[in-house]
């Protein structure tokens, strides 16, 4: 009798288990109160997770510290809907992208000295684009470009992945009592609102479905870390209410987001 994936995980110490959640379409307070949940779930139970989502309309994020008067520096920011990331960094403007939040709880399994979670997670990602044929690499050190003001995704540091030359993906880190959170974007085409920052969609020609993608990423960071599924991970109405009490607080507090 062989025993069930959930049996096997189970039996595993809890720090090896990493929880996925399902693949969900949000506005943007609401995805970044579901960011901080999981960084402060990571914190308080030692259990990692890993989430992707995706954005029901055009959305701007100003990094954490960054002043409010960003959104009427760059053209058409203003016009958004928008709110401020857990983490730091400039500008996003999430529309056609596919977004990852990964929360890794304190400890040497999941936060190793000297190991960079921003360049391990984007060459997970740059082996996951190559098997659709994408040709990317990561910014290297002294190949930092700053190609505009406001928006993140001119500015190219070590460890973003490009694709010919433009960014595609970057992410950013937050974190909590040793726990880590760090979420990040994948750009898979351009929107009509940053017409200067092309997608992967017109740098390739190749079209990427997100819940496709979003698998295949699970599936690599499972395999490259050891990790063990553990139960899929619910929105169960405590965290349902959880994730609506810090949306309330700050991500959908006007006078929140405008005090920097």
């Amino acid at each position: 009798m062989h025993p069930t994936d959930r049996q096997l995980a189970a039996s595993q110490p809890t720090d090896r288990l990493l929880d996925v959640y399902p693949l969900r379409c949000e506005d943007g307070a609401t995805a970044m109160a579901v960011d901080e949940w999981l960084l402060e779930r990571a914190a308080a139970s030692g259990r990692a997770a890993l989430r992707f989502y995706t954005w029901p309309t055009p959305t701007l994020t100003l990094g954490y510290f960054q002043p409010a008067a960003v959104r009427q520096s760059v053209p058409g920011l203003a016009e958004l809907p928008w709110t401020r990331r857990a983490s730091g960094g400039a500008a996003l403007v999430h529309d056609r992208e596919l977004t990852y939040a990964l929360a890794l709880p304190p400890g040497e399994l999941w936060q190793p000295r000297g190991v960079s979670w921003t360049c391990r997670m984007h060459y997970l990602i740059r082996d996951t684009l190559a098997t659709w044929g994408i040709d990317s690499r990561l910014c290297g050190c002294g190949q930092e470009r700053k190609l505009g003001e406001g928006l993140c995704f001119l500015h190219q540091t070590p460890g973003d992945l490009l694709v010919g030359g433009h960014k595609v993906v970057g992410s950013a880190q937050r974190r909590l009592r040793g726990a880590t959170l760090q979420h990040g974007g994948i750009l898979l085409a351009q929107s009509p609102i940053t017409p200067q920052l092309p997608g992967i969609r017109e740098l390739t020609g190749v079209t990427i479905d997100p819940a496709e993608l979003a698998q295949h990423l699970t599936e690599a960071l499972v395999q490259t870390t050891g990790a063990v599924l553990g139960e899929p991970g619910q929105w169960t109405s405590d965290a349902e209410a959880a994730i609506a009490h810090i949306r309330s607080q700050r991500y959908a507090d006007a006078k929140w987001n405008l005090h920097r």
